[in-house]
């Protein structure tokens, strides 16, 4: 069967080259993948967050991918890390979430907005995989609003006293250090943003959150801050301009996520391909039917694509990193990744339908991996920006900021 990961990296080498050390690279993310299918399975069946992955992308060296070399990291671009967490997303969005929030929206917003103490004190923990992080910015009542969150801070010596509740937060509770937003106790203005330790006291998991639809294998939990103290060096960026490290650790984490409905797109093709060209029915292999070929079509056809708006975008952010001062390449960068986000989610979910689909009644039962793709998919279109904030975003990208509809 055609290795249609390969190919992309085929392709990217021969339009764009692809140094040595990135192929060793996307070939320790090929083994690592393939090293998780079997307790991925294990976990998903059960019902259960997957353990190994954490210890799997360790051995692998992968929890580090695009922190600087200086700092422990393997320094890869953004179009190299995308092709990695393509790979991933074969295996599953589980694998996924975890590796996109620890790297794009943990380590990446301390090694774009820390300062020199922070990043050598975090990121060499984070690349070795001694550190893992979580990102924490939804709660109860604030989700695709995020300026209307109630975690609150009070200064005291030293440094300030965080309150209040965080949702739906992936790495919840396997977290070491978490980043936080809040806002200052009593004040409707800015956002900060904190590094918190998740062993200080006063910070509690309240629970695992399992009754989910799928993104089984990931840990998602509910956490509580009673009063924990952050010191004064672990503000991270300036404070009252937190909102701006979250909006830029999620232009990051959208192309992850785009880059893992890639993989998600890959797989459901792989499955579907191997399925229709070996199961008969009516005297012969289901494939030859012109109803299964459309759906074969259509996948292909969105993976397709999606491929190269996915890569487009991560090329813009790119340019971004080459160039941080110019806010026209930056408005590009977010504009390409939300198209890419919320065009590759989209296209994820309607590829893994059809999967299940051709699969018939076994792909209604979870021990298949399109089913899996299925329940795992839907969410690519919630977090990290919802299909309906990222039509806002395009939309008023093209239009201009004036046309925005929340502001």
């Amino acid at each position: 069967m055609e290795n249609l990961f390969q190919s992309s990296v085929d392709e990217v080498d021969r339009l764009v080259g692809l140094e040595a050390e990135e192929k060793r690279l996307l070939q320790d993310a090929d083994a690592a993948a393939s090293e998780l299918i079997v307790s991925e399975f294990e976990s998903y069946v059960e019902r259960k967050y997957n353990p190994e992955i954490a210890g799997v992308l360790r051995r692998h060296d992968l929890l580090g991918v695009p922190i600087d070399t200086k700092y422990g990291g393997r320094g890869a671009r953004q179009l190299v890390e995308a092709l990695f967490l393509e790979r991933m997303g074969q295996t599953g969005m589980g694998v996924i979430t975890l590796a996109d929030v620890h790297m794009c929206l943990g380590s990446l917003a301390i090694q774009d907005w820390g300062n020199e103490e922070q990043k050598g004190r975090y990121l060499p923990a984070a690349a070795k995989g001694d550190a893992l992080f979580a990102y924490a910015l939804t709660e109860p009542e604030a989700g695709s609003d995020p300026a209307s969150l109630k975690t609150s801070y009070a200064k005291e010596r030293g440094g300030f006293r965080l309150s209040g509740s965080k949702y739906l937060i992936s790495n919840g509770s396997i977290a070491t250090d978490m980043i936080v937003f809040a806002r200052a106790e009593g004040s409707a203005g800015g956002v900060t943003a904190f590094l918190v330790d998740t062993k200080q006291e006063g910070f509690r998991v309240d629970m695992r959150l399992e009754e989910k639809i799928g993104l089984f294998t990931s840990d998602t939990s509910l956490v509580s801050l009673d009063g924990v103290f952050v010191p004064r060096e672990d503000l991270l960026g300036e404070e009252g301009k937190g909102l701006s490290v979250a909006y830029s650790a999620l232009l990051n984490g959208r192309i992850g996520i785009a880059s893992g409905c890639l993989g998600v797109m890959e797989d459901c093709l792989n499955q579907v391909r191997e399925r229709v060209s070996s199961r008969v029915q009516h005297g012969k292999e289901i494939g030859r039917h012109q109803l299964i070929q459309k759906h074969v079509a259509c996948i292909e056809s969105s993976l397709e694509s999606c491929r190269w708006l996915v890569y487009r975008a991560a090329m813009k952010k790119d340019d971004y990193g080459r160039s941080p001062g110019d806010l026209s390449i930056r408005r590009d960068a977010d504009r390409l990744s939300a198209v890419a986000k919320y065009a590759s989610s989209r296209c994820a979910f309607e590829s893994a339908d059809r999967a299940v689909q051709c699969f018939g009644g076994f792909g209604y039962s979870i021990m298949s991996p399109v089913a899996r793709h299925f329940l795992d998919s839907r969410v690519a279109r919630i977090y990290e920006g919802t299909d309906e904030i990222m039509e806002l975003k395009i939309a008023s990208s093209i239009l201009g900021r004036e046309f925005e509809a929340y502001r």
